[in-house]
């Protein structure tokens, strides 16, 4: 430890009876290595043993991460005189019997680039408390307080670097360094924080401040445009709900050169971009990038209401130490991945036409993955914590994505609400009331209470929906959603390995002859072609073939990634070749027969006023408008 930080951290104030039991100090260790300095200051001793822990996993991410792993050394201090510090398991400590104060000092190691963990190099400081933070066992509900040390010029950062987070600041510099105050410590863990050179913009939904605040080599990106995109799409979420439950928001963006991903708060969003992404001065278009950074900005905010307010009763609060099962992750990723993308078109950042694209892509993914007939929708949020996010290269064959399929799920559930009360009632509907009767009140949400309040909303039962949608794996009825929101659908052979399907302006006419397949994921290789997935009952695996194969001849000519495609086209229909593939070191020969690939790939239309009925045109103007 630096030893002007320990003189540092030691010469702050000592606790006083108006001060919380529980202070954090937060500092740099090494920037270059990637060390934050840390102290847990507990203001009060105890005659018996106390319990510190660290939290395994973060909400809204649900895999056992044991940050606690990442701390490379702990120790504890009374009044200048060593406390001992037994470690009980992988995450947990116990502190000694103290007459006074205590300050637990540690390092953690934070070199983790996502918006899950905690990261340090000397362009930017980025944690979630999660990753940082004892807790201090029976003072969890309790106030506590985080200090925020500027890094000292030796530290090897820029004197440019600024805090941004949604924490209460209570005494802080210009630059946001100093003290700042959580109601508890769920709160303290709710909100991460960033420190960085920032270029940030600002705007407001219903009077309430809004700030994008963006790290990384930004220089080229138009902050206007950005926020001009995100405040349409904001208000229109605020108006679904009819209430904003905040003071304030954040949406924290870190740019890299190729990264994507995002993690809910209750009142700010982490989110990491791929620089190209994000819209440059002087674009107009609405780039295919662009899009999914939109997307992924109204998916983090639908969480707003939906998974940080309209949560599962087993989550409240959760059990940080252990795995949490719940059958509902479906409605809490699954329907807020209906609703990011339909936020696009209904707010007008995209076309109707972008928005069926995205929509038959979606449908596209979850005909192309095996697994869809194995796990059911219930059973994927269940098994969240070990099979998705521990997904090996047979996840394909096994386990289905609630985001996905859940979204799907819910827009089958929108189109059945709306066909059986002749439009009376809608998903929007839904979600106000688990809003009003769950959100708005702090009330978890059990399994079966969204069944039972869309059947009340409804007037029928809705349990063959469910049944079949959410708890069985039989083949979800698209082409009936699609009719009743009077779309057409059309389901064909892949062009090629990118080919996802799409949006097209009227009914398609005849389809280019299908290449032959042999049912399998490729991925580029320096010496032959590399299988990511093989599919079940493709013609690869009935040949014997696995994941992890690299093919490097096809009937004695040497295949490639730019020739794979081209050597199988040359297989007559229904003849065998012999495929070469190396498994580990050993050379292997297989006799396959490529076929005709899967009508697995989903296009979508709007139908012409004269092919539909005058309400499932008024139904889908509602629908795509929001009204």
């Amino acid at each position: 430890m630096d030893p002007s930080l320990i003189t540092e951290l030691s010469a702050a104030q000592a606790s006083t009876p108006a001060e919380p039991l529980c202070r954090y100090r937060i500092g740099v260790a090494s920037a270059a290595g990637h060390l934050f300095d840390l102290c847990l200051c507990i203001g009060a001793g105890s005659p018996t043993p106390r319990r510190l822990s660290l939290p395994a996993w973060i909400p809204g991410s649900y895999l056992v991460r044991d940050f606690a792993r990442h701390i490379v050394t702990i120790v504890a201090e009374s009044d200048g005189a060593a406390v001992p510090l037994t470690k009980r398991d992988k995450h947990t400590w116990e502190l000694g019997p103290t007459v006074g104060p205590v300050e637990v000092r540690y390092q953690v190691y934070a070199f983790d680039l996502s918006v899950r963990s905690a990261y340090l190099d000397p362009t930017r400081a980025y944690f979630n408390g999660s990753s940082l933070l004892l807790m201090l066992h029976g003072t969890e509900n309790a106030p506590c307080a985080l200090e925020m040390l500027r890094p000292s010029a030796r530290s090897g950062v820029g004197d440019d670097w600024t805090v941004e987070t949604t924490l209460t600041a209570t005494t802080v510099d210009g630059a946001g360094f100093g003290r700042y105050a959580a109601r508890d410590y769920w709160d303290a863990i709710d909100h991460p924080v960033q420190w960085a050179a920032h270029r940030g913009v600002g705007f407001a939904v219903g009077g309430v401040p809004h700030r994008v605040a963006l790290s990384g080599r930004v220089e080229h990106c138009d902050l206007d445009r950005l926020a001009a995109d995100l405040q349409p799409i904001c208000e229109y979420q605020a108006g679904l709900f009819g209430a904003l439950p905040i003071e304030r928001y954040l949406f924290l963006v870190t740019a890299v050169g190729d990264g994507y991903g995002g993690l809910e708060h209750r009142d700010s969003c982490s989110l990491l971009c791929a620089r190209d992404d994000l819209p440059a001065a002087g674009e107009r278009e609405v780039s295919e990038g662009y899009r999914k950074l939109l997307g992924l900005c109204s998916h983090e905010y639908f969480h707003l209401w939906n998974v940080k307010r309209i949560a599962p009763a087993a989550f409240s609060p959760p059990n940080l130490a252990r795995e949490v099962h719940t059958t509902l992750l479906w409605v809490f990723e699954g329907v807020t991945s209906y609703y990011d993308d339909l936020a696009l078109v209904r707010s007008g950042r995209i076309p109707v036409q972008s928005y069926l694209e995205l929509l038959a892509r979606s449908v596209t993914r979850l005909l192309r993955t095996p697994g869809r007939r194995r796990q059911s929708l219930a059973d994927a949020s269940f098994d969240a914590w070990t099979k998705f996010y521990k997904a090996d290269e047979n996840a394909p064959n096994a386990i289905v994505s609630y985001y996905l399929k859940g979204s799907l799920v819910a827009w089958g559930l929108d189109a059945e609400l709306r066909r059986h009360t002749c439009d009376a009632v809608s998903l929007d509907d839904l979600l106000r009331a688990l809003w009003s009767r769950y959100g708005a009140t702090g009330r978890g949400l059990a399994d079966g209470d969204v069944e039972a309040l869309a059947a009340e909303l409804c007037g029928r039962d809705l349990r063959p929906f469910f049944d079949r949608c959410v708890y069985g794996t039989d083949e979800l009825p698209i082409g009936d959603w699609c009719e009743a929101m009077g779309l057409g659908m059309h389901l064909r052979h892949a062009k090629d390995e990118r080919d996802e399907g799409g949006a097209l302006a009227a009914l398609p006419g005849e389809a280019a002859p299908a290449r032959p397949s042999l049912g399998v994921r490729t991925r580029r290789a320096a010496d032959g072609v590399g299988l990511l997935n093989v599919f079940e009952g493709g013609a690869a695996q009935r040949a014997g073939l696995s994941a992890g194969d690299l093919i490097v001849a096809i009937g004695g000519i040497r295949a490639t990634a730019d020739n794979f495609a081209q050597l199988l086209s040359r297989v007559p229909a229904g003849d065998s070749v012999a495929i070469h593939a190396f498994r580990r070191d050993e050379l292997l020969a297989f006799d396959v027969r490529p076929e005709a690939p899967p009508a697995d790939t989903c296009d979508l239309w709007l139908l012409p006023a004269a092919a539909v009925t005058t309400t499932q045109l008024a139904r889908r103007e509602r629908w795509l408008g929001g009204h």
